[in-house]
């Protein structure tokens, strides 16, 4: 496979593809450096945003600074999240000063305190790159600067493998998406030559925003986490942020769960059976383009291809999902036959129905359900399977499909490391019938696809994991 230079035609007609400006603004000339702003795309390498970057600051003769930065008012803020970023943010920080880059990461620990900092920085930039991303607030946080700031900002897509803008209309299934990334697949793994731009940036520069930035490659991450005006009840959890953690991770479920992944996938019990790199791949500590690759080194066809239709194809619908249907947190994104069936079904009675107090705590009726919930609570992180058993339950057990929805969102996005990410959204809204078909008609359900916690027993293997979840011990304390 090839290998192109930053300044390849390939990268120009990647970056074509990949580059949103989000303002009509001039490049300032006079401006003292190039500004990444690092915000979704929590790695150096494969990094779409970073090249354009290193391009621009080439092109014009400044220096590259990237500027990443973790603020207490995000949806859901917790030492949970604020810990795995700032333990990734360790890693950038180590890998930059080996690689020539200018990395720093600010720390606003409190809701008053400069809020201010990226505009202050881009006041002094000639144009600014940023991370495209249509989830978790981000795309409307980077118009709110872009409106504001007196120069150029372009974002710029490295979410998915292949360019989100191949893809002009939002998709309405696997099959409809599946054929097309087929073509472009190939194409997208084309390997870049990465490197650091050619102007270094100058000491008396940096020690002008003295006081903005923390030493996070030296600092007490436990520490700084517990002097943010967050969620503290939602603590962190074992799992290392980061991109060393993130290859650990990928590395060890690709010389093993991935041998027989289309059987093991479907075993709750088994550890490693599933790659669960999720919260890596929501932050962008680690490529999908790295992921890809690894797969399809590492295993036969057969399982790298059935890991490949979970990761790749279900991921890129997701990003498209979320990229064209601005609806995508709503039961409105649903198709016409869905809306048509929870018209049909709205008053059916439910067997039973729950809070949404009772859910957090994992007070229902059914283990397997309680054993998933107490699993995303004390780690951040829920088994595919059981995710699915999980999130089809509630959509039964709510007063509505309306609150269902609603809460199960909550419950994700406010535990799940992976939360406020396209996949998850799109798992969600999955239950509900996106992206699916028709079945037969039954209360409450519908035709949206059922399924049974009962049969769940019959159909996977949960002695391990309810031994490890399920116990009744096992109860949780959440203020």
């Amino acid at each position: 496979m090839t290998t192109h230079s930053l300044g390849s035609p390939y990268v120009r007609d990647q970056l074509s593809l990949r580059a949103l400006p989000l303002n009509e603004k001039r490049l300032q000339p006079d401006g003292e450096f190039v500004l990444y702003w690092m915000q979704t795309t929590h790695r150096l390498e494969d990094n779409w945003a970073l090249r354009l970057a290193t391009i621009e600051a080439d092109r014009i003769g400044k220096p590259l600074l990237i500027h990443h930065g973790l603020d207490p008012h995000y949806t859901h803020a917790s030492a949970r999240f604020h810990a795995f970023v700032m333990q990734g943010a360790k890693d950038l920080a180590e890998q930059a000063e080996a690689l020539g880059l200018t990395y720093r990461f600010a720390l606003r620990r409190r809701r008053d305190d400069d809020h201010r900092l990226v505009d202050r920085l881009a006041g002094r930039a000639c144009v600014v790159i940023t991370d495209q991303f249509p989830t978790a607030g981000v795309a409307e946080r980077s118009a709110r600067v872009a409106a504001r700031v007196n120069c150029r900002v372009i974002a710029v897509d490295s979410v998915g493998v292949v360019p989100a803008a191949s893809f002009h209309k939002e998709e309405y299934a696997a099959r409809t998406i599946r054929p097309k990334l087929a073509k472009l697949l190939d194409l997208s793994l084309e390997s870049v030559e990465d490197r650091a731009p050619q102007r270094a940036m100058p000491d008396a520069v940096l020690r002008s925003f003295d006081g903005a930035w923390v030493d996070i490659a030296r600092c007490d991450i436990a520490r700084e986490v517990a002097s943010c005006e967050i969620d503290h009840a939602i603590a962190a959890v074992s799992l290392r942020g980061g991109t060393v953690a993130a290859r650990d991770r990928l590395h060890h479920f690709a010389s093993d769960g991935l041998q027989a992944y289309s059987e093991r996938r479907r075993n709750p019990s088994d550890d490693v059976g599933s790659s669960r790199l999720s919260p890596y791949l929501h932050f962008g500590m680690i490529s999908p383009l790295e992921v890809v690759t690894v797969a399809r080194d590492a295993a036969s066809t057969a399982e790298s291809d059935a890991f490949l239709n979970e990761m790749l194809t279900w991921r890129e619908l997701s990003l498209n999902f979320c990229l064209r249907n601005p609806a995508y947190a709503s039961l409105s994104a649903l198709p016409d036959w869905t809306q048509r069936s929870m018209n049909a079904h709205a008053d059916d009675e439910r067997p039973v129905t729950y809070t949404l107090e009772q859910l957090e705590r994992a007070e229902t009726h059914d283990d397997i359900w309680n054993a998933g919930q107490r699993e995303l609570v004390e780690t951040g992180e829920m088994h595919n399977v059981v995710r699915m058993l999980w999130g089809k339950s509630v959509l039964t057990w709510a007063p509505t499909y309306a609150d269902a929805l609603a809460w199960l969102i909550h419950l994700n996005n406010k535990y799940g490391l992976d939360g406020r990410d396209p996949n998850s959204f799109a798992g969600i809204q999955w239950c509900f019938g996106k992206f699916d078909r028709p079945f037969a008609e039954r209360p409450v359900w519908g035709t949206i696809r059922p399924m049974s916690l009962a049969r769940a027993h019959a159909k996977y293997d949960m002695t391990g994991y309810l031994a490890r979840w399920g116990t009744a011990e096992r109860q949780l304390s959440l203020s």
